[in-house]
């Protein structure tokens, strides 16, 4: 639906599209375990209970056909986009197939068979000495986090929902890494029916100190369409119009920039963030009207690119949203004493 939408308003052809190849077993292995990826290649039918449920496959995660296959292409998509920025023939690239952030080391979860963010992260690696990672979906990035705690390379910021219940979990705002890697994550979690003001405001207000500090040579962001008003799994009240507000930001930083997907259970919705995002990206305006294409009809009533907010009021006080800011900052400072710190 997203590839469609975008090429129904012209944008394809305005951008270098390269056809996706399929990830190698030697990349998918440079996160994943030997025996996760060894489940992943066996046939379904040869799989025990006990098996599928110690690699997390079983309820969000079924065993689907050919399921080793899924994860390579999947895989295949993001490195190919990685491939565009470390070969210097795009400086931002973009798959919205990719942003499997939940996956493991050894497991699959909510949803997530691969883990295409971290595999990009290490190829990026090859080039880039510092990469920035930014999570805007709805749940926290918890296995891009888990997989560079330890890390000074790489540093992992998530902006989520966090409550009781809420999945995954886990992203509080005192979890800041682990060893070397303290400070090095920074978790940012807001209550339901966070704004667009108030997103933007948060956003705004911590990616450039982040980046004045930490001085991160490639960007890598997560673009979860389930912060959408409306998502049948998140309890946001985000609109495309504060998103691509963010996107804008990002692109200020002005260095090479892998955009991916994510989350989004509302697939118009999610189609039309994708592709208000790449229009955002080319510094194109699109109308609101969708044009006729083969999923126009899953459009309906309205066939319009708008999303509008619920009335819901966000559970975020303005007592709340400073309390997030500054405990952040306060968390950058930490970053900021640990690197001024004589050897």
């Amino acid at each position: 639906m997203t590839h469609s939408l975008i090429t129904a308003f012209g944008l394809a052809s305005k951008m270098q599209v390269v056809e996706s190849r399929v990830a190698l077993e030697s990349q998918v292995r440079l996160f994943h375990s030997e025996e996760y990826v060894t489940l992943l290649q066996a046939n379904a039918d040869t799989l025990k209970p006990e098996e599928e449920e110690e690699y997390g496959l079983g309820y969000d995660c079924p065993v689907l056909p050919d399921l080793w296959g899924l994860v390579c292409q999947l895989a295949g998509g993001t490195l190919t986009a990685v491939d565009q920025l470390i070969n210097g023939k795009a400086k931002v690239a973009i798959n919205w197939c990719g942003g499997w952030h939940h996956a493991q080391r050894d497991s699959a979860a909510g949803f997530c068979y691969v883990n295409d963010i971290v595999l990009a992260i290490r190829v990026l690696q090859s080039k880039f000495d510092k990469i920035l990672y930014l999570d805007l979906d709805v749940h926290h990035g918890d296995g891009v986090e888990n997989a560079f705690l330890f890390s000074t390379k790489v540093m992992t910021v998530s902006l989520h929902q966090y409550e009781v219940g809420f999945f995954p979990g886990t992203g509080h705002i005192t979890h800041t890494g682990v060893g070397k890697g303290r400070h090095y994550t920074l978790n940012i979690p807001y209550k339901p029916a966070i704004n667009d003001q108030q997103f933007v405001h948060i956003f705004e207000s911590v990616l450039y100190p982040i980046c004045e500090v930490f001085r991160p040579d490639a960007l890598v962001c997560q673009c979860g369409g389930d912060v959408l008003a409306g998502d049948p799994l998140g309890s946001a009240n985000i609109t495309p119009e504060g998103y691509k507000q963010c996107v804008q930001h990002i692109l200020n930083i002005n260095k090479p920039t892998l955009f991916l997907g994510g989350g989004g259970y509302n697939k118009a919705n999610t189609a039309k963030l994708w592709t208000h995002i790449t229009a955002k990206i080319i510094n194109e305006t699109i109308p609101s009207e969708i044009p006729e294409h083969d999923f126009f009809s899953q459009y309906g009533p309205s066939f319009e690119m708008d999303i509008s907010p619920s009335l819901r009021k966000s559970d975020n006080t303005h007592q709340h949203i400073h309390h997030i800011i500054t405990t952040t900052l306060d968390n950058i400072g930490k970053l900021t004493e640990l690197l001024n710190k004589p050897l």
